[in-house]
């Protein structure tokens, strides 16, 4: 029987985005909007969990009957694939999960798609990465996840920088070891010489943020992307666009891939058909 999807009753099925903190995000209303466009009964809901009770809380979900999954972003990507049961082959490449499927027995089920979301975005916005020099802040999971969409895209060169050396040089290793005609190297705070620019941090989430590089190292014939939401327009894009640059908003990485997110959720096929964005 369909339920009136503006209800939650007791056939509902539960999903929830996974976050600390969480204001930021937009995927529940983009999932909402999904579900109700294609008749599901089902809702996303956020949930705000800190880092150190993050198994706590997956624990949890495991043994919630109507819980059929969640996504998962800052800060928890890296940590949540420890606490799946199994993973898709991207996400163990990657070392990280943004969505998880709780399956009948409590076992979960862990996939990656930020880089896909990512790459699509761009092409969206007209943007091919293929033979481009890519600049990428960050080495976490989703940094990780887009460096390898990246490179199966077909940039020639990309350089990783972050705070963390042992992440950076983990991160190339890896990524060496996938893609040997890629160039992979570590890199400072200086963007120069790239053709695209990305902040795949969680700097510019909050007020008083550092910037994730040296925006006086950018001009005017490089684009700066975004992988945050909300603010759409972060300090480094202000910056960004002031010095020329075109830039890209985190939107486009979400939107292209709500509906991946929550047929992985769900475990059932949604058609593109019908979108949370038109």
């Amino acid at each position: 029987m369909t339920a009136n999807l503006h209800e939650i009753t007791g056939h509902t099925r539960f999903l929830a985005i996974v976050a600390d903190p969480v204001h930021h995000v937009k995927t529940p209303q983009r999932i909402n909007a999904l579900l109700r466009a294609h008749g599901i009964d089902a809702v996303m809901v956020p949930l705000h969990v800190g880092e150190g009770d993050l198994a706590t809380v997956m624990a949890a979900l495991r043994r919630t009957q109507n819980f059929a999954g969640c996504v998962v972003t800052v800060p928890h990507k890296t940590k949540a694939l420890a606490l799946c049961d199994e993973v898709s082959d991207a996400a163990r490449q990657i070392g990280a999960v943004n969505v998880v499927h709780r399956l009948h027995d409590g076992r979960l089920r862990g996939g990656m798609l930020d880089g896909i979301g990512f790459v699509d975005g761009l092409r969206g916005a007209g943007i091919d990465p293929n033979g481009m020099a890519v600049y990428l802040a960050g080495a976490g999971g989703a940094a990780s996840a887009i460096a390898f969409a990246l490179a199966q895209a077909g940039v020639r060169r990309i350089t990783v920088a972050n705070r963390s050396a042992d992440r950076v040089a983990d991160l190339i290793e890896r990524l060496r070891r996938q893609h040997p005609q890629l160039a992979a190297s570590v890199g400072g705070s200086d963007p120069s010489g790239h053709d695209l620019v990305v902040n795949a941090t969680s700097l510019g989430l909050r007020p008083g943020d550092p910037l994730p590089l040296d925006v006086a190292r950018l001009d005017a014939g490089q684009i700066v992307a975004e992988i945050i939401m909300d603010p759409a327009e972060t300090a480094l894009l202000v910056a960004a666009r002031a010095r020329g640059c075109r830039v890209h908003e985190g939107a486009p990485m979400l939107a292209s891939q709500v509906r991946l997110m929550a047929a992985f959720m769900l475990d059932q096929p949604i058609p593109a058909a019908a979108s949370a964005t038109s």
